[in-house]
C-alpha cells in the first residue's frame, strides 16, 4: 500500500469519525496513532520484516511517538496564555464588564440608524479583545443586545446577524485562542501573531458596521434609531466602561512594547481583570466556581485538541500526502493568487461542515507546506485563514455562531438568521481582498514589535 493511499485513508477515516460526531481531538488522536502503526509496520513489511514484528515495532514506535508529543504539548510554556485569557474572559463576564462595554456602545451609536447593531459590534469587538473566544462573544453580546433590539422593533435578520458576526470578532482581535494553535502548530510567534490582527480586527469591525449602515439605508424599517444619550450619560457609561480600556490597553500594549511577553500579558490581564471583579464585589462563591469550571472545561477541550493536531500531523508527513498536494497545487498554471484563492475556497467549504478549530487543525498539515514552499510570509497567511476560519462560523448549514444565536434567539427561524449574515460575510471578503492587495495591514505592526 502506498503512504500516499494511507494518507488518504486517514483523512477519509477522520471525516468519518467528525461526521459521527466524535471529538475533533479524540478523532484526530485515534487517526494518528493507528496511522503511525499502519505506515511504519508497511515500512518494516516493505524491507523484509515478517508482518507480526512489523506491526510489533509499529506499535511500538506509535506509542513512543503519542508519549511524547502529548508530554511536548502539555509542557509547552507558550500555551500558558490559554488558561489565562480564558480566565480573563470568563471574569470578564461575572462582573459585568461586558454590559458596561456594550451600555458605552449603546449610549453613543444608539441613536443613529442601526445604532444599536452597531453598538453590538463595537461591543463584540471590545468583548473579543478580553475573551479571545468568538463563541462567548456571540453568547455574551447576544444576550445584552438582542433584548434591545427587539425592544426597538430591529429586523431579526439584522439583530440576530450583528450577533452572530461581532461573535466571529472573537476569531481575529487579540486575545484569540485560534491564533494561539496557529502559532503552536506552525511555530510562530503568538505575540506577532497577535500584533498581526490588531489592525485588520478594527477594519474588519469598521467593515461590519459599514455593512449594518448598507443595509439600513436599503431598509430604513430594518434599524430604527434609539434613543439619543444625553452628555452626561454618555461621560458615564464611558467611565463605567474605562476598566476594560484599562485592561485592553495594559495587556496589549505591553506586548507591543515588549515589556510583557505574551504569557506575561495574559497573566496580567487575568489578574486585573480578577482586581476589578473583586471591587466590584461581583465574585460570590458560586459565581467563582462557575468562572473555574468553565476555564478548565474550555482549556481542557482546547489542549486535547493540540493533543490530537500533534499526533496526526507527524502521521500526515509520513504519507507525504501534504507533499503531494504541494507539487500538485504549485504545478498549476493559476499563479500565487489562484493558488491563495483555492485554499480560500476550500476553507469555505469545509467550513459549511466542520467547526473552526476542527478546521484549523485539520488543515495546518496541508496547507502550511504550500505555503512555505511559495515563500508566503506565514504571519500574514495566518490572518487570512483566521478570517475564512470565521467565514466558515456563520456559513450555512452549520455556522456554529448562528446556532449560538439561535439557542438565544428561539423564536427566530434559522433561515431569517443565516439571511442577515451575508452583509457581513461579503464584509470579509473585502477584508480579505484588502489583505491580498495591502499584506502591510497585517504586517505592520508585528515589524515593529519590540524584540522580534
Amino acid at each position: 500500500m502506498s503512504m500516499t493511499l494511507i494518507g488518504i485513508l486517514g483523512l477519509l477515516s477522520l471525516f468519518v469519525l467528525l461526521a459521527l460526531r466524535m471529538p475533533v481531538g479524540l478523532s484526530m488522536l485515534g487517526v494518528g496513532l493507528v496511522g503511525t502503526v499502519v505506515v511504519n509496520a508497511n515500512q518494516f513489511i516493505t524491507v523484509g520484516m515478517s508482518s507480526d514484528q512489523a506491526w510489533a515495532r509499529g506499535l511500538r514506535i506509535a506509542y513512543s511517538n503519542l508519549s511524547g508529543e502529548t508530554f511536548e504539548a502539555a509542557s509547552n510554556y507558550n500555551l500558558l496564555v490559554i488558561p489565562m485569557f480564558v480566565l480573563m474572559g470568563s471574569l470578564a463576564g461575572v462582573s459585568g464588564m461586558s454590559n458596561d462595554l456594550f451600555k458605552a456602545a449603546y449610549r453613543w451609536m444608539g441613536h443613529m440608524r442601526g445604532g444599536l447593531a452597531s453598538a453590538t459590534i463595537a461591543a463584540c469587538a471590545g468583548f473579543a479583545a478580553l475573551s479571545g473566544s468568538s463563541l462567548a462573544s456571540a453568547v455574551t453580546m447576544g444576550r445584552v443586545a438582542l433584548p434591545e433590539m427587539k425592544r426597538y422593533k430591529y429586523d431579526d435578520a439584522l439583530s440576530t446577524g450583528s450577533v452572530a458576526a461581532g461573535g466571529t470578532l472573537g476569531f481575529l482581535i487579540p486575545p484569540s485562542g485560534g491564533m494561539i494553535i496557529y502559532a503552536v502548530l506552525t511555530e510562530q510567534s503568538i505575540g506577532r501573531l497577535f500584533m498581526a490582527g490588531v489592525i485588520p480586527g478594527i477594519l474588519l469591525t469598521l467593515l461590519f458596521i459599514g455593512a449594518i449602515l448598507f443595509t439600513v439605508t436599503r431598509n430604513p424599517a430594518a434599524g430604527p434609531r434609539g434613543e439619543r444619550a444625553t452628555r452626561s450619560e454618555r461621560k458615564s457609561a464611558l467611565i463605567s466602561a474605562l476598566p476594560i480600556f484599562a485592561v485592553v490597553g495594559i495587556t496589549i500594549g505591553g506586548m507591543y512594547t515588549g515589556f510583557f511577553t505574551p504569557v506575561e500579558a495574559s497573566s496580567v490581564g487575568a489578574f486585573l481583570t480578577f482586581c476589578v471583579a473583586l471591587f466590584r464585589r461581583s465574585l460570590s462563591m458560586g459565581a467563582l466556581k462557575t468562572v473555574v469550571l468553565q476555564t478548565m472545561n474550555a482549556t481542557s477541550t482546547v489542549f486535547l485538541i493540540i493533543i490530537g493536531a500533534f499526533v496526526f500531523i507527524p502521521f500526515m508527513s509520513l504519507t507525504e500526502l501534504p507533499a503531494n498536494l504541494v507539487e500538485i497545487l504549485t504545478s498549476l498554471p493559476i499563479g500565487e493568487t489562484g493558488i491563495l484563492m483555492v485554499i480560500i475556497a476550500a476553507y469555505l467549504f469545509l467550513g459549511m461542515f466542520l467547526e473552526s478549530m476542527a478546521m484549523l487543525v485539520l488543515t495546518i498539515p496541508v496547507v502550511i507546506p504550500i505555503a512555505i514552499g511559495l515563500e508566503w510570509d506565514l504571519i500574514w497567511f495566518g490572518i487570512i485563514v483566521v478570517i475564512a476560519l470565521e467565514m466558515g462560523m456563520i456559513s450555512p448549514p452549520v455556522g456554529i455562531n448562528v446556532f449560538v444565536v439561535k439557542s438565544i434567539a428561539p423564536d427566530v427561524p434559522m433561515a431569517k438568521i443565516f439571511s442577515g449574515i451575508w452583509p457581513f460575510w461579503i464584509a470579509m471578503v473585502v477584508m480579505i481582498g484588502l489583505l491580498i492587495i495591502f499584506p502591510e495591514i497585517a504586517l505592520y505592526l508585528p515589524q515593529k514589535l519590540v524584540g522580534n
